[in-house]
């Protein structure tokens, strides 16, 4: 039985500052609801989540416990902030201000981890300053050159895990072993990283509530609008049950039960690649609330109604290869959600922006239903079949959830 500390205060605070980037991702979103728009929202996000990640990964085994670590997760806490500032115009004026705040979170985080492990940070800090400079670069350049430069600050990122997958210690013993970097720096804790994520999410949900607020601004508190804020938060409760009753406890006991040498990779590929969608997704679906709370009678504009049905189809999908990642069964009701999720911006475009978010409902719980349903459980107790990602015999899990278990 492993032995972990929980999520600080100090980390879930770091969390708010860092959700701020996205309450500003969801207000460049609704500022330009185009394909244009929502390429930029991807950039700065993936680019932002990974060193967020690297923030999760560093205080899940160099813990906050210090002063000198409090004071520098507090510094990295600013830059990130200077980040937020900084998105809405990070192509253009805020350019190069985004870049080096950036820069400043990747030093930081440097510097934290060799305070524990020396000269094997090297392996992650150089490609992820090359990516920081890289995106500062970036500010001073418009067009074509800048995306080139994000994209380019993207590889490097990428390329970061096959690097440190390849690197040997920098100690003889060490490279005699042939042991990698993420061997050397040890294996993720479960319940610390699975906790850390599931608190992100929560925050990041209430950017829906508060999308509620922002479009409702100063206007009457008519029926329609309740009705309206109720539908929202029905959409935010179904995405939460999906995750959070069914998922999390389900994500931890798989990595329980893997090896330490291989949670890195496990981790990468379900906490980085399927959350960047599952938490894009809340974002596009927060503006299309934005520009529609306001207009729930009325027929949507096609950004409003894209971004409230590819918003929840961006978390599905997200969520689908979240649990194909982890071997968590079953995933085809999810995935076949998909589909009438997004024809449901058909009904905010032709009827309004009420009957849409109806639509969005019902479908989600339909799909809870039928995965219940099938599993032969109650509703809020499904038994899913969890499978071993390296291919080892199903086990039955419940659906208790790592934080607050």
């Amino acid at each position: 039985m492993e032995s972990e500390h929980r999520v600080s205060t100090l980390e879930l605070f770091f969390d708010l500052v860092f959700v701020f980037t996205i309450t500003q991702l969801t207000v460049l979103l609704a500022d330009d609801l185009t394909l244009r728009g929502a390429g930029r929202v991807l950039l700065i996000f993936t680019v932002l989540f990974w060193m967020y990640g690297g923030y999760a990964y560093l205080t899940n085994q160099v813990p906050p416990d210090r002063p000198v670590r409090r004071l520098l997760i507090l510094l990295a806490m600013g830059a990130f902030l200077v980040c937020a500032l900084a998105v809405p115009t990070a192509f253009g004026d805020g350019g190069v201000a985004f870049g080096l705040g950036y820069l400043v979170v990747v030093i930081t985080h440097s510097a934290l981890y060799s305070q524990a492990h020396g000269r094997g940070v090297l392996w992650f800090a150089m490609p992820n300053a090359l990516s920081a400079l890289t995106v500062t670069a970036a500010g001073l350049f418009d067009g074509a050159a800048a995306l080139g430069l994000w994209a380019l600050a993207l590889l490097f990122q990428f390329v970061t895990p096959a690097i440190s997958r390849r690197a040997t210690a920098s100690g003889a013993a060490a490279a005699a072993e042939g042991k990698t970097i993420e061997e050397q720096l040890g294996g993720i804790g479960a319940a610390h990283f699975v906790e850390r994520h599931g608190l992100l999410l929560i925050i990041v949900f209430g950017e829906s509530i508060i999308a509620v607020g922002i479009g409702v601004g100063s206007l009457p508190l008519t029926f329609g609008i309740i009705v309206g804020a109720f539908l929202t938060l029905a959409v935010g409760a179904a995405l939460w049950w999906m995750y959070f009753v069914r998922d999390e406890g389900r994500a931890e006991h798989v990595f329980t039960n893997t090896t330490p040498d291989r949670r890195f990779k496990l981790a990468l590929r379900a906490y980085y690649y399927c959350f960047i969608p599952m938490l894009l997704g809340i974002a596009a679906f927060s503006a299309g609330v934005k520009k529609s709370i306001g207009h729930l009678g009325e027929q949507l504009p096609a950004g409003p109604a894209l971004a409230l049905a590819g918003g929840v189809a961006c978390y599905l999908a997200g969520d689908v290869a979240f649990r194909l990642v982890l071997g968590i069964r079953p995933v085809r009701f999810r995935a076949l959600a998909v589909a009438p999720v997004l024809a449901t911006a058909a009904a905010g475009m032709r009827i309004g922006a009420v009957w849409q978010l109806t639509a969005l409902v019902l479908v989600l719980v339909a799909a809870l239903a039928a995965e219940a349903r099938a599993a032969g459980t109650a509703f809020g107790a499904a038994a899913d079949t969890t499978v071993d990602p390296a291919g080892a015999e199903p086990t039955a899990s419940s659906g208790a959830g790592a934080t607050g278990s």
